[in-house]
Order: C-alpha cells, then sequence, then structure tokens
C-alpha cells in the first residue's frame, strides 16, 4: 500500500498533468475555429473548380487526344499515395486511422499483384509507415500542416511531385488519404483520387424546364485549357484535403484532450479518497495506541 506521502506527489502529479491538458484542450479550440474557417472558405473553391473542369472535360474525355491527366496511362499497377497526417500526436486515433487506412488499401493492391508508394505529409504518418513499409516511402514533406495557416504554394509543390511522377511513367493513379472534416467531434477517412481526375457528373436541366441551358464556347480549344486546368484542380484538390485534414486534427486533438483532463479530474478524486482514508486510519491507530498507553500506566 502506497505511504500517505506517494499519495500526496501523486496527486500533486496528475492536477499539474490535468493543468497541462486543460490548456492544450483550449489552445486546440482556438486552433480548430482558425482551421475551420479556413475549410469552409477552401471548400466552395474546390468544388467550383470540380464544376469548372466537368464543364470543360465532358466533351473530351475518352478522345484519343485527351490529356494525360484526365484519360490516365491506361495502366492502374503503380499507385501512389499522398499520407496526410499531423507532425504532433496527443490527438486520439486521428493519425492512427489515416495509417490504418493506408496499410489496408497497401495490403488490397499487394493481393492483385500491384505496387504502391508514398508520399508522407506530416512527421506521424512517416514514423508509423516507415516500421514496416519504409522501402516505399518515396518523399517526406516536412514544415506544411505544422504551419499557423497552410499555403496554396505547398500544395502546389506537392501537385508537382505527382505531375512529375505521372509524366515519367512511375505512377498510373494517385490517391490522397486524409480526415475530412465534418464536426469537431467527428471526421470522416477519405480516399480522394487525383490522377487520372475524377469528373463529377453536371447536373442536366430536367427536359421539362423552360430555363434554357448554358452554352459555352472555349477559347482556345478545351485541351488547351485543360492542359493548364488540370495541375491546376489537382494542387486545388490536395489543398482542399489539407485544410480538411488540419480542421480534423484539431477538432481529435481538443476532444483527446477534454476526455484527458476528465479522467484526471476522476483519478485526483479517487486518490484524494485513498489518501483520507489512509490518513483517518492512520489517526485512529495513533489514538489506540495513546489510550493503550495511558491505560497501561
Amino acid at each position: 500500500m502506497p505511504s500517505l506521502k506517494d499519495l500526496r506527489n501523486r496527486i500533486g502529479s496528475v492536477k499539474q498533468t490535468r493543468k497541462i491538458t486543460s490548456a492544450m484542450k483550449l489552445v486546440a479550440s482556438s486552433k480548430l475555429k482558425r482551421a475551420q474557417d479556413q475549410a469552409e472558405r477552401a471548400r466552395p473553391f474546390a468544388e467550383s473548380m470540380a464544376r469548372t473542369l466537368a464543364n470543360v472535360a465532358r466533351t473530351v474525355k475518352g478522345m484519343p487526344d485527351a490529356p494525360a491527366l484526365l484519360s490516365g496511362s491506361g495502366k492502374d499497377e503503380n499507385h501512389l499515395f499522398i499520407v496526410a497526417t499531423a507532425d504532433r500526436g496527443l490527438c486520439g486515433g486521428f493519425n492512427t486511422s489515416i495509417v490504418r487506412g493506408a496499410r489496408r488499401r497497401l495490403a488490397q493492391l499487394r493481393a492483385d499483384g500491384k505496387t504502391a508508394k508514398f508520399i508522407c505529409v506530416g512527421r506521424k504518418g512517416r514514423d508509423l509507415l516507415r516500421r514496416d513499409h519504409a522501402d516505399l516511402i518515396e518523399e517526406y514533406v516536412d514544415g506544411v500542416v505544422a504551419k499557423r495557416r497552410l499555403e496554396y504554394a505547398d500544395a502546389e509543390r506537392i501537385a508537382a511531385m505527382v505531375v512529375d511522377r505521372f509524366e515519367a511513367g512511375a505512377i498510373d493513379t494517385a490517391t490522397i488519404i486524409f480526415n475530412r472534416f465534418k464536426t469537431a467531434i467527428s471526421s470522416e477517412l477519405t480516399f480522394r483520387q487525383l490522377v487520372p481526375a475524377t469528373i463529377p457528373e453536371v447536373d442536366e436541366a430536367p427536359a421539362d424546364d423552360d430555363t434554357p441551358s448554358a452554352l459555352y464556347t472555349f477559347e482556345p480549344d478545351e485541351e488547351t485549357i485543360l492542359e493548364r486546368l488540370l495541375p491546376m484542380n489537382l494542387a486545388v484538390q490536395i489543398f482542399n484535403a489539407l485544410v480538411e485534414n488540419v480542421a480534423s486534427e484539431q477538432g481529435a486533438r481538443m476532444a483527446a484532450m477534454d476526455n484527458a483532463t476528465r479522467n484526471a479530474g476522476e483519478m485526483i478524486e479517487q486518490l484524494t479518497l485513498s489518501y483520507n482514508r489512509q490518513r483517518q486510519a492512520a489517526i485512529t491507530k495513533e489514538l489506540i495506541e495513546i489510550v493503550s498507553g495511558a491505560e497501561a500506566l
């Protein structure tokens, strides 16, 4: 049984831990608001870019002279995964869920006789993957997710890595793995295909609708526009995924620190109860010894 001094020291230690987790929860809450605002502002731009790309590409897709980033390489053998995680831990299962998804997809590809490589954005993803797949990590992008605000230039740099590998014939498809922000306490593991570009369906007006459908005139031709638009869309989709991931990270950290703070409070109550019981037992024992000694005299 621990002594009273040991219990006092442990109570003091847990109280200091509770102060730290409470402070980290407040910091994560502040960062979450900023990251959530950035993610919400990035969504309309990414959706508009996808619609614009769909309007231009739907007349070109499937044609022999369609851009390679749109039509693909014609094969599905070599895959590239951009694994977006955090640089720090203490955010519950945020990082492990992303890495677990990457490992699961890798196992599926290997079972089909295909190959895969990783580009890690975030230190935690690199550290977890290099334990058993160090030879598959082609690139580690440092200093992106730890910034106060994510920059579009970082997404362009990652997009250039993808395009270079695709044009060199090293990969056939590219997918980014991240957590899409839903609420402060929930996120959704997402696999977003980047290469070849996925073209969303454009809603057509109903046949009985009197509103005339939009007609587009492209200048220059669609192929030339897509040559510029596809790499830009790649960077936009990566940037959108990264800001969603950062917002999810801060939400997960806030929830984890809130749970840790509550658990520390419960532990302090239990330790305090044990301390009081043991102290009362010690006082009772001393009183019995005093009374017994007085009666002996």
